[in-house]
């Protein structure tokens, strides 16, 4: 018998655990034919809510659930990244416990490996229910980030994914304290299946991901996997060098010509204002190159584990 694995991160998310653990087990039947049992890695990421408590309940009561509990909040990609470290299937599913990935399409996912692909992934088609300025800026970081990088980042891609054990392994490989997952998938390789749905809303609770938080998780994502920004900075230093000689050619020749003196301290001051903007900004580029290279030689643990049952 083969074994899949599947990681659920959890934060917050009481009223959801019953609901999701009777929607993935509607899958039991299919994959018992298909000589496959099934286990649920329901990684606590430091909720502050019942969510352990239920989460407890179903290990008492089925012993393919399995718990590992965090001691604080150290995010979603700590929380995947934990989830693979501790599965021990042959195939490996990620799912958000908010049923907004449908665990009625693992059948036709693990289909696909049957087919020889390596892993299977998702992608949302639509945005239904999301607020339109943070859909536009979604469609922009996609835009951008295939732009920018080597790594194919897909529109819409969700976090939910079928992976076979090679493919496990490989990302396993890569432990960096700064992760960027839908990158991480991306690198790796691997022929890869992208099944499209339509967007499902969360059936309980809300979400914890404010625009704030996506608009940080974005700027990890671009300096993780490019470093296009850095030649943004380079470039611009340039520009602005040939500018400032261009303008002083320019001041000279009207003097000479004209006996005309550089007049105006409010031009000079916008002048001043813009360049020192554009210096503030690049080295603010620098600085989050440097800072993710001192957190990444500092060498702390991606989490630390509280409780595991």
């Amino acid at each position: 018998m083969k074994l899949l694995s599947a990681i659920v991160p959890c934060y917050n998310e009481e009223e959801n655990i019953a609901d999701f653990y009777q929607e993935f087990m509607k899958n039991e039947a299919f994959f018992h034919e298909k000589e496959i049992e099934l286990e649920i890695l329901f990684i606590n990421d430091g909720s502050k809510d019942g969510t352990v408590a239920e989460v407890k309940k179903l290990v008492e009561k089925d012993k393919r659930v399995h718990l590992v509990s965090f001691s604080r909040n150290f995010g979603k990609e700590a929380a995947i990244y934990a989830g693979l470290e501790k599965a021990k299937g042959d195939y490996v599913v990620f799912m958000d416990a908010d049923l907004q990935d449908p665990p009625s399409i693992l059948p036709e996912m693990y289909g696909y490996l049957e087919q020889g692909y390596d892993s299977v992934a998702t992608r949302r088609v639509d945005r239904k229910g999301e607020p339109p300025v943070r859909s536009f800026f979604a469609r922009m970081f996609y835009k951008i980030m295939r732009k920018i990088s080597r790594t194919e980042i897909m529109d819409g891609a969700r976090d939910y994914r079928l992976m076979s054990r090679p493919v496990v392994d490989a990302i396993l490989s890569m432990p960096e304290y700064n992760r960027f997952s839908k990158g991480i998938f991306g690198w790796v390789g691997f022929e890869t299946k992208w099944l499209e749905f339509d967007n499902i809303e969360r059936k309980k609770g809300e979400t914890k991901w404010s625009f704030w938080k996506l608009f940080i998780y974005s700027i990890d994502g671009i300096t993780a996997f490019s470093t296009a920004p850095l030649a943004f900075a380079a470039f611009m230093g340039v520009f602005f060098c040939l500018a400032a000689f261009v303008f002083i050619i320019f001041i000279i020749v009207r003097k000479l010509l004209f006996g005309d003196p550089t007049s105006g301290w409010p031009s000079l001051v916008c002048i001043i204002s813009l360049i020192s903007g554009v210096q503030l900004f690049c080295l603010g580029i620098v600085g989050q190159y440097l800072a993710k290279t001192y957190m990444e030689v500092k060498r702390r643990p991606i989490y630390l584990i509280k409780e595991e049952l």
